[in-house]
C-alpha cells in the first residue's frame, strides 16, 4: 500500500482502494505499527495525497476494523457494499468487552448505518459488481489533468525480434555479450544516438525512443574494451571516464526534460591504486550526485548484476526510480556471491582460530558451501521482489511495455528545477 501511494504521489495519479482490512496483525505488530514507514504512514499519506489534489476513491467490500477503518474514510469518496461491507473502530466483541453493549455488525457499522444514519459513507451498492461499475462511472466523469508533455512520436517496432533478447543475454553471468545489439532490441527501429561513443566505454549513454517516447539510456557495457591510452577495461565495471560521461549525460537529460532509463549489469567501481590516483572516488561521487538530484523521471531495469556502489550510481532502489523492475537473470547484492562468501569464510575461520579451534580443509569447504548457498539465495530477484526492492520481475520481452507504461504514468507530474549542487571536478 505504501509503495502504491508513493507511485501515486510521484506521478500525480488517482488511487482506487478496494478495502477489506481487519487492521494490524497482532503477532507481528512490532513490524507493522510503530515506525515511520509502518501502518500509520498509510493514513498520513491519505491526507497528503488529498492536499496534493490527487483523487482517492475507496470501496468498502469487507470488514474494515480499527486502523483499517481510516483509509476509506480519509479518501475523497467512499462506497460500501450492502451485506458484506462494514466499518467501525471496534467490532461487536470489543464493544461488548469495553462497554457491555450488545450490537450486531450491521447495526454497528454496516452499509445502511453509514449511508443513512452516520453519513460516513457516500454510496450504498447491492453487490461487488455494481460497486466497481460505480467507481468506473465516477472516474469517467473526472475533469482533465495537466500533462508534462514528454516528447513522443509514433511508436515503431524494435530493431530485432523479441526472442533475440533471450539469445543475446548469456546464461553464464561472467561471459561478455554484445550490449549494443541487446540495446537495439529494446529501442524503436534499433536506432540510438550514442553520447561520447569513444569515451568511457564501459557505460553506454544514448538517446533513443522506446514505444515512441524519447528517452536517455544509461546501460552498463559488458564487453571488454581497449582505450586509446592502451588500457584494458573490464565490462560491467564503472571507471573514472565512464562515471564522468554518465554524470554529464544525466545532467543533459535533465536540461532537455528527457526521462532516463537505466539498465543494470554492473559489478561495481574499479579498484586499485591506478583508479584511486585517477580520482575514481570523485568521479563516482559526481555520477551519484547527478542521479540523486535528477528531477526527470527515472526508470530502472536490472537485467544482470547489480552490486554495491554500482547499484547506487545506476539508480538503484534508494535513488527513487519511478519504477524498478528486474529480469529473472538479475542479481542484487553488496558484492558477488563468490567474493562475499570468501570474505565471510575468512572472518568465521579467523574467529574459530582465535578461540583455539582447529579448522580442517574439509571443514572450510563445508563452511564455504553453506555460506555461498545462503548468500546466493539472498541475491535472486525473487528475494528482492518479496521485499519490494523491485516492483516486479518481468519477462525481458515485455521490457519496452513496462518502460512505456511507466513514462505514460510519469507524464502526469510536473518536473521540478534541476539543481545538482556542488560537484567534484
Amino acid at each position: 500500500n505504501l509503495r502504491l501511494q508513493e507511485i501515486a504521489m510521484e506521478n500525480k495519479l488517482p488511487i482506487i482502494y478496494l478495502v477489506d482490512s481487519a487492521g494490524v496483525y497482532l503477532p507481528m505488530q512490532d513490524e507493522i505499527f510503530p515506525d515511520k514507514e509502518h501502518f500509520g504512514r498509510i493514513f498520513r499519506n491519505n491526507a497528503k495525497i488529498s492536499s496534493m489534489g490527487i483523487p482517492q476513491i475507496a470501496a468498502i467490500m469487507g470488514s474494515c476494523v480499527a486502523g483499517g477503518a481510516y483509509l476509506p474514510i480519509m479518501s475523497d469518496e467512499a462506497l460500501i457494499v450492502d451485506g458484506t461491507g462494514s466499518i467501525f473502530l471496534a467490532g461487536p466483541y470489543l464493544v461488548k468487552a469495553a462497554i457491555g453493549e450488545d450490537v450486531d455488525k450491521e447495526t454497528l457499522g454496516g452499509a445502511t448505518t453509514h449511508c443513512e444514519i452516520s453519513g460516513v459513507t457516500d454510496y450504498k451498492l447491492p453487490d461487488d459488481r455494481s460497486c466497481l461499475d460505480t467507481i468506473r462511472d465516477l472516474i469517467d466523469k473526472m475533469g482533465p489533468f495537466e500533462t508534462t508533455g514528454f516528447n513522443r512520436s509514433k511508436p515503431q517496432a524494435p530493431g530485432g525480434q523479441k526472442d533475440e533478447l533471450l539469445r543475446l543475454f548469456p546464461h553464464e553471468r561472467t561471459k561478455p555479450y554484445a550490449t549494443k545489439k541487446l540495446l537495439a532490441c529494446l529501442v524503436d527501429e534499433g536506432k540510438f544516438t550514442e553520447y561520447k561513443a569513444g569515451y568511457g566505454k564501459t557505460i553506454i549513454c544514448a538517446y533513443a525512443r522506446i514505444d515512441g517516447w524519447s528517452v536517455g539510456i544509461v546501460i552498463n557495457n559488458r564487453e571488454i574494451v581497449r582505450t586509446k591510452r592502451g588500457e584494458t577495461q573490464f565490462g560491467g565495471v564503472i571507471y573514472s571516464d565512464s562515471a564522468d560521461k554518465a554524470a554529464r549525460f544525466i545532467m543533459n537529460c535533465n536540461q532537455k526534460k528527457i526521462p532516463l532509463v537505466f539498465f543494470h549489469d554492473v559489478t561495481g567501481f574499479m579498484v586499485g591504486s591506478r583508479s584511486e590516483h585517477g580520482g575514481i572516488i570523485k568521479d563516482g561521487a559526481k555520477m551519484v550526485n547527478a542521479v540523486s538530484n535528477s528531477t526527470v523521471p527515472k526508470f530502472t531495469v536490472v537485467i544482470g548484476n547489480s552490486y554495491g556502489a554500482g547499484n547506487y550510481a545506476m539508480c538503484g532502489k534508494a535513488y527513487d526510480p519511478r519504477l524498478i523492475v528486474a529480469w529473472p537473470t538479475a542479481k542484487i547484492a553488496v558484492m558477488g556471491g563468490a567474493q562475499a562468501a570468501q570474505t565471510l569464510l575468512q572472518i568465521q575461520v579467523a574467529s574459530k582460530k582465535a578461540k583455539g579451534e582447529q579448522v580442517s580443509a574439509q571443514e572450510e569447504k563445508e563452511l564455504l558451501d553453506r555460506i555461498t548457498e545462503r548468500y546466493e539465495s539472498q541475491t535472486t530477484p525473487y528475494y528482492a521482489a518479496a521485499r519490494l526492492w523491485v516492483d516486479a520481475i518481468i519477462d525481458p520481452r515485455e521490457t519496452r511495455k513496462w518502460i512505456s507504461q511507466g513514462i505514460h504514468a510519469a507524464n502526469h507530474a510536473p518536473i521540478e528545477k534541476f539543481n545538482p549542487g556542488v560537484l567534484q571536478t
